[in-house]
């Protein structure tokens, strides 16, 4: 009788919790998205104003619920000194969320030298990426097939993962909803990193 009402309680009061780093140079539209994402998800949240966001130095940490599954994002700053403290997130995470500014041409050599460093790094073996073309409502910006060809050399560095690359307007919300149920099904599907249990709150 025991394991039946224990069965029933974690059913009804549990959520497998994935935890999800947001990645990418700095001003792609990382807390953008992160901030979307939560006005999205969650029905009460009343976002922040959009063009009130800074560059973030450090952390932000988000949650949204999907279904059964409880997403914690871990939005990490971009400057290329804070860049190296990713490494130190890698192992608890589940799954890489990778912004890219595409209208920003000029840094796009140094997003996907970070981006090549990540998706090499060993702790990170199985972890499904998205890879989010971020600016997509400016005319002017690079399209998902120039920012593919650019990353090109990245693609056998992949390996044997989930990936999907992506257009994306954090500041719209275009492509948020898409990206973040892609990014839920990756992770509940792989075995190789098991959700931690967490009581809904």
């Amino acid at each position: 009788m025991y394991t039946l009402l224990s069965g029933l309680y974690k059913y009804v009061f549990q959520k497998d919790e994935y935890c999800i780093l947001i990645l990418g140079l700095d001003n792609a539209g990382k807390t953008t998205f992160l901030e979307q994402s939560k006005t999205r998800f969650n029905k009460n949240y009343k976002g922040m104003s959009l063009s009130k966001i800074t560059t973030t130095v450090g952390l932000n940490i988000g949650t949204v619920d999907v279904g059964k599954a409880r997403l914690m994002f871990w939005d990490l700053g971009g400057q290329e000194e804070l860049q190296s403290l990713w490494d130190k997130y890698y192992a608890e995470c589940h799954g890489v969320i990778y912004v890219i500014d595409s209208t920003d041409e000029e840094r796009l050599s140094e997003s996907k030298r970070a981006f090549e460093k990540m998706v090499t790094s060993e702790a990170l073996g199985g972890v499904p990426i998205l890879v989010l073309a971020n600016k997509q409502d400016v005319e002017t910006c690079l399209s998902i097939p120039d920012i593919k060809t650019a990353f090109s050399d990245c693609t056998s560095k992949i390996g044997r993962r989930d990936c999907l690359t992506q257009a994306c307007s954090a500041l719209t919300g275009k492509g948020v909803r898409e990206g973040i149920e892609w990014m839920v099904k990756c992770v509940v599907r792989n075995v190789h990193r098991p959700p931690r249990q967490r009581d809904i709150t």
